[in-house]
């Protein structure tokens, strides 16, 4: 369970949470997580047996989230959504808008997801700090932007996904990691030696491993990877397997 210090002190601040929410019975939230730390929140949870928590970013399939632990029934997450309208000429970026929230003094945490298309970026953050940012920003760098109502039926697709296909031996670590990277099994084995690879958001140095559906395989400078399915087998009797990879 434990991966690191950094991580036992996070699953004590759950069950400090666990205990508030049934002393209170009222729902308690967190600030927005990494996937990593939803992963080992949700194990944790499962773990101790609580089982009234939900996980919400704002919109169906976000990255971030925010942890809700809940006495009785669920009520609406603390999460709001933020627009900004832009030239489409004006190129913009993730980047760009978080760096001009954390130059207000907003805290990484109180922010979820970026989504950015030309000309549109819809902000997902901790609803406390809305109305503070609507205040705040009116350019994004030099480009001036305007802050309107989010239409969360037509969100920005953000960074997107596509889906791959590859043939591998066998549905060990270092296979599909080579596959993905086009590198030779040796630095590939390098490369899952090192901590560049990550199973299910925590460090895989056991080359071996077997990787299964919907397992999730985050490699450094690569990005994210889910294995869709297996979907056959080629004469030699070597796997096909889908892949979605989230650029």
């Amino acid at each position: 369970m434990y991966i690191s210090d950094k991580d036992k002190l996070f699953c004590s601040k759950i069950d400090d949470a666990v205990e508030l929410c049934l002393k209170w019975q009222k729902p308690y939230f967190f600030s927005f997580m990494s996937e990593r730390k939803q992963y080992i929140a949700d194990n944790y949870l499962k773990s101790i047996y609580f089982q009234n928590y939900s996980f919400f970013g704002g919109y169906e399939n976000s990255e971030r989230k925010v942890l809700g632990l809940f006495y009785d029934d669920t009520v609406d997450f603390p999460v709001s959504a933020v627009e900004f309208a832009y030239r489409k000429c004006d190129k913009l970026s993730h980047r760009d808008f978080l760096g001009a929230l954390m130059s207000l003094g907003i805290e990484r945490e109180t922010v979820g997801d970026i989504l950015v298309e030309d000309g549109r970026c819809v902000v997902f953050v901790k609803s406390e700090i809305k109305d503070y940012i609507v205040s705040q920003i009116s350019k994004i760098g030099r480009i001036g932007v305007k802050i309107c109502e989010a239409d969360l039926n037509n969100l920005p697709k953000g960074r997107g996904f596509e889906e791959l296909g590859y043939i591998v031996s066998s549905m060990r670590l270092d296979n599909i990691v080579a596959a993905i990277t086009g590198l030779s099994r040796e630095k590939t084995k390098s490369q899952i030696l090192s901590g560049d690879v990550c199973l299910n958001y925590s460090e895989a140095r056991n080359i071996s491993q077997n990787v299964c559906q919907d397992d999730c395989i985050t490699i450094r400078g690569k990005g994210k990877y889910i294995i869709k399915a297996v979907v056959g087998y080629t004469k030699k009797q070597r796997i096909r397997i889908s892949i979605i990879h989230f650029r």
